[in-house]
């Protein structure tokens, strides 16, 4: 009976040793589910929030990055529709010859295809205006016998839902049809397509009390209604900026939990081990007066 209490003994006290020299050499706490199955568990939930945390991380950051591209594409294109309403009113001056009209107009038209061309930006293989068709180009130029008749839109009437945390949503802003029409009480039902059309033959046939009249004022509209489009980008920016500020302090919290339940203490296991080997040595040492003792040390 005591020899067999001596192995059960010597058994346990080397299976401490042995898990507390694997979790030193590992530096984690458990190395297989039937170690703690409890804290096995834990330690997987919070792998796989973690997981989730660097996936919400990742759409994060590609939202902001599309966000700032949308911002400075709408830039050049308000620059390019201030520099037309300022060609409009050079041209709309009674003293402006026909010929300096005409030369206005060659510059209005290439205005125009720059505009569409930043409509057109790309951002890592994806159109940021065509809606949720973001493989197709979005804008293009609309021409007849060589000069433009307006421009065209080929994506989608929506924007880009996208998931930020744990039942939390944004959509991201690619309605490229928001940037055609306008959307202030003003609105006739004309598109951008038809005011670049009229301008052209405002310009074409030097008419300059149209050019002076609607078509200024339509130029404002326009370039107001894209600076509306930037606001709402820039708010959209700002929110993302704020969620991946909270995501960043989840994923701190989240890896500081996990290192408190899976990461060792190197100092207090250390100590453990010292005391464990203690006990196993002072267990082999009973065991060896055990082993040596026989029946005959028993018999007078």
């Amino acid at each position: 009976m005591t020899y067999n209490d001596f192995l059960k003994n010597l058994t346990t006290n080397t299976n401490k040793v042995q898990k507390t020299m694997n979790q030193l050499s590992s530096f984690k706490e458990v190395s297989k589910p039937s170690d703690n199955p409890l804290l096995v568990s834990k330690i997987m939930d919070l792998n796989v929030s973690l997981a989730q945390n660097k996936t919400y991380s990742s759409t994060i950051a590609d939202g902001i990055s599309w966000s700032q591209t949308q911002y400075a594409a709408l830039n050049g294109v308000t620059t390019s529709m201030q520099r037309i309403s300022a060609l409009i009113q050079s041209s709309a001056n009674g003293s402006t010859p026909t010929e300096a009209v005409k030369a206005n107009k060659d510059e209005v038209e290439q205005l125009i295809s720059g505009v569409v061309d930043s409509l057109n930006t790309n951002f890592d293989g994806r159109y940021i205006f065509g809606g949720q068709n973001t493989t197709t180009v979005p804008f293009e130029v609309e021409k007849k016998d060589g000069e433009i008749t307006g421009i065209k839109y080929n994506g989608t009437a929506q924007d880009l839902p996208r998931e930020i945390a744990k039942g939390v949503g944004v959509n991201l802003f690619a309605d490229g049809s928001k940037l055609m029409n306008l959307t202030d009480s003003a609105q006739t039902g004309e598109n951008i397509s038809g005011y670049f059309n009229k301008l052209i033959t405002a310009l074409k046939n030097d008419d300059k009390e149209t050019l002076s009249g609607s078509l200024l004022k339509e130029s404002q509209d326009y370039t107001d209604n894209f600076t509306t489009a930037q606001a709402k980008i820039s708010t959209i920016a700002t929110r993302l900026q704020a969620a991946s500020s909270r995501n960043e302090t989840e994923r701190t919290n989240l890896t500081d939990v996990l290192s408190d339940k899976q990461d060792v203490d190197v100092a207090q296991k250390y100590m453990e081990y010292q005391n464990q080997m203690t006990s196993y040595r002072a267990t082999l040492a009973m065991g060896t007066k055990i082993m040596q003792t026989t029946i005959l040390d028993y018999l007078h």
